[in-house]
This record gives C-alpha cells, structure tokens and sequence, in this order.
C-alpha cells in the first residue's frame, strides 16, 4: 500500500523520535557513541533501552496492532503532507530547529515539568500535549492548558510479560531500587531498614537496581518471585512495576506522595503532588509512605499476596489496544481541527 494512499485512507502515523544524547567527554563524542553503542551493548548485562524508548516502541507496535501504518521519523513525507498530523516523542532535542509546519501532537516524555518551556505553543502547529497519568495532568494543565493536555499510558504487552503465578517461586520479594535522589539519606533510612525487617521475619529477597539489569535478567528475576518491593520517588509511568504486574506480581509500593527531583524549587514553594505507581488500584497490592508505615503492613501484604489480581488489572487498564487507541483519537483529531479551521477561512 503507497503512502498516498494510507494519507487518503488516514491509515498513516508519522511519529518523530529522538532518545537522549549528549557528549560525555569531548565534544560531538556522542557519534562515536552511535557507533559504538550497539557492540558495548553485546558486552554488558546492565539496561540497554531507557524508559523513554520501550514506551515508544510500545507505542509504535500497539498502533500497528490496530491497523494503522507508522512511519518513523519520515520528514519528507510529512511535509509533503503539511497539513496532515504528526506525533512527537521523546527528548526535547527532537523539537530544535523544528522543521515542520504539521498540526503536532507532543509527548509524551519530552519535558520534566512545563516550566521548563512555557511558551511552547507559541508554534502555531503544535496543538496537544500527551501526559502520563493524573499528576502529571495535574502539573501540566494549568500552564499549557487543560483543553491541550491528553491523558495518555504506554501500552504493556502481556504476551511478551507472561503470568507467572502459577510457576514454582523460591523467593519471597523482588526489591526494585530505583531510587534516584538523595541516595546517601534513603539507602540508610529506608532500603536498608526494609531488608533488615525482611531478614528478621525470615523473608527472602532478591534486590535489583535501576539500570544495572537488562530484559532477561529481569524477567528471570520476576518468574523466581512472589512479589514486589517497588521503591522509586515518582514515575510518569513505571514501566518496570507494570512489567511485574504484568507477570502476576503483586507490588508493595513506597508511595512518598511528593516530586522529588530537586528540579521542583524552581517552579513552586510547596512541593509538588506525585506518585511512584501513577496507575495503580486495590488489585496490584498495598502502597507505603515510609518505613514505620511499611512495617506495619508488610505482615497484611504478605497475607493478602494470593487474593491480589495485578495482571487482571494490566490486561483491563493498561492494554497496547487501549494504549493505541487513546493516540489514535488525540492524533487524528488534530487533523479534523485543520479541517475545521481552513472551512471557516
């Protein structure tokens, strides 16, 4: 099927990606980088794709799930289709010297708070904004306006993360340390405490950092547990706690309540409403704000870890179908504004 006619049929999604670069030592280091990247890759175990890039991926194949076609980062089709919409996606590197007049849907992931560009619709053609889950929403709406803002998840494919449940488990906990600030006062004041009470009741555990695992070693480290100990400051999404709900984890979160990145005292006085499982209900498991609440409901959690439903709630809540279709709506409607607007001039 041509171009043209996935245009004509509006089959067709131009989405626009850039992941994160940046020179680490010397200057324009970052293309010796892109070479280099994918043999480092075959000769580590540690994170190879960042958060930003599997919502992406996830993105672009739950939409060629449904039926559309994606065209990744084709800028001459897209401005030979100017007034068709266009999705953009990752860091905000990808919007310098923008070149394209497209009616544009932006995000998901580009900005950490929206003070970081106020004026970003002053361009004409950018139109919406994908935000992650209701604090995010709520961060965002009063800027760029709540009319602009569209709630929007990366799809988890339970075909990929299969359930588990039902396969022999030899340890009790998962623990999942991401936690990213002010390591120096939580590692002592929180992780090391929960491990100490988890020895001292006789649980066993499996911990994991942040990036210093790739996609297998995580998988195995999911089907070998019977839950999950999620400690992060905040997620947009959350990805990996998804993953292990997907698996048929249940998940004891610490759930702080507040944006922790220290990015936050430049925009308000007060702090600032977040949450470290932003998609979340009673099916998943129990959430905790500290260690004194998460040791009085550990015994409650490890009770109540075989009545919890985590992958019943991935598979209603936060499917690649209903990922897709949710983009689908917002990105097409941007082309049905276009149309409206050039009938009334």
């Amino acid at each position: 099927m041509s171009i043209d006619k996935d245009v004509r049929e509006r089959r067709a999604i131009f989405l626009f990606y850039r992941d994160y670069e940046a020179d680490k030592f010397v200057k324009y280091d970052r293309y010796l980088k892109r070479i280099l990247r994918p043999i480092y890759n075959k000769l580590h175990s540690k994170q190879k794709k960042t958060g930003f890039r599997v919502s992406f991926e996830a993105l672009a194949r739950s939409l060629a799930d449904i039926g559309y076609k994606v065209y990744v980062n084709d800028y001459s089709s897209a401005e030979k289709y100017s007034s068709y919409p266009v999705g953009v996606v990752g860091f905000p590197m990808v919007l310098q010297d923008w070149p394209l007049k497209n009616p544009s849907l932006l995000g998901p992931s580009l900005y950490d708070h929206p003070g970081l560009c106020p004026d970003l619709f002053a361009n004409p053609a950018f139109k919406k904004y994908l935000v992650l889950g209701d604090w995010t929403y709520d961060m965002f709406g009063p800027l760029y306006g709540w009319q602009r803002c569209v709630k929007w998840f990366a799809g988890i494919d339970t075909s990929d993360w299969a359930d588990t449940s039902t396969m022999p488990k030899d340890v009790d906990f998962l623990i999942y340390d991401k936690i990213r600030w002010d390591r120096h006062v939580l590692v002592p004041r929180l992780l090391q405490p929960i491990t100490a009470l988890l020895e001292q009741k006789g649980y066993s555990y499996n911990l994991i950092r942040y990036k210093m695992h790739d996609h297998e070693t995580y998988k195995s480290a999911l089907r070998s547990a019977k839950s999950m100990i999620f400690l992060c400051e905040h997620e947009t999404q959350g990805i990996a706690y998804q993953e292990a709900l997907a698996s048929g984890l249940p998940v004891y979160a610490w759930d702080a309540g507040f944006w922790a990145d220290p990015l936050w005292k430049a925009f308000s006085t007060d702090l600032i409403a977040a949450s470290s499982v932003p998609f979340f209900s009673d099916a998943c498991g129990m959430r905790f704000k500290d260690f004194g609440d998460f040791s009085r409901g550990i015994d409650q959690f490890v009770g109540r870890v075989d009545a919890f439903r985590p992958r019943d709630f991935v598979r209603e809540k936060l499917s690649l179908q209903q990922s897709a279709a949710i983009y689908a709506e917002a990105y097409f409607s941007l082309a049905a504004a276009d149309e409206s607007a050039r009938r009334d001039t």
